[in-house]
């Protein structure tokens, strides 16, 4: 893997401003503590020693921004989002519009709670590798009926 372009705090801000703007408005902003814990993120996947891999990275990324509702509005929005910039920043352009495309429904599972940190890198490794795993589609069926 080459040198990694990672995010900055100020282009998440502007990120999510667009997006928020772009997707039909509703609150812009940070709860409470949530611009240091964002930005405690945007740190710690640039830790190769804990997030070796891009995929490790982006689904630490992912999961972090669904999960921990650090944003007033648009979590799961900005989950997607910031992983598909990064992979757009990265190179990976091959995937990063069908990232955008079928995120929608996994980031909607995460926030929920029925689609684990394990399972979801599995799946942003499918979608790095376009491996297109089966029994990969088939387990996340069951993680999402089972909850």
């Amino acid at each position: 893997m080459g040198k990694i372009i990672y995010l900055t705090i100020d282009r998440v801000i502007e990120t999510y401003q667009k997006t928020v703007e772009a997707s039909g408005g509703g609150s812009c902003g940070f709860i409470g503590d949530g611009k240091e814990r964002l930005e405690k993120v945007l740190e710690f996947i640039q830790d190769d020693g804990f997030y070796p891999s891009m995929e490790e990275k982006l689904t630490h990324l992912f999961f972090s921004v669904c999960k921990f509702h650090m944003l007033q509005d648009g979590n799961k929005r900005m989950a997607i989002v910031l992983c598909a910039q990064m992979l757009l920043d990265n190179g990976y352009l091959y995937c990063a519009s069908r990232f955008i495309r079928e995120m929608e429904n996994i980031s909607a599972n995460v926030a929920a709670g029925k689609i684990d940190k394990a399972l979801l890198l599995d799946i942003v490794t499918d979608f790095i590798y376009e491996d297109e795993d089966e029994s990969l589609k088939l387990r996340t069926i069951n993680a999402i009926a089972d909850s």
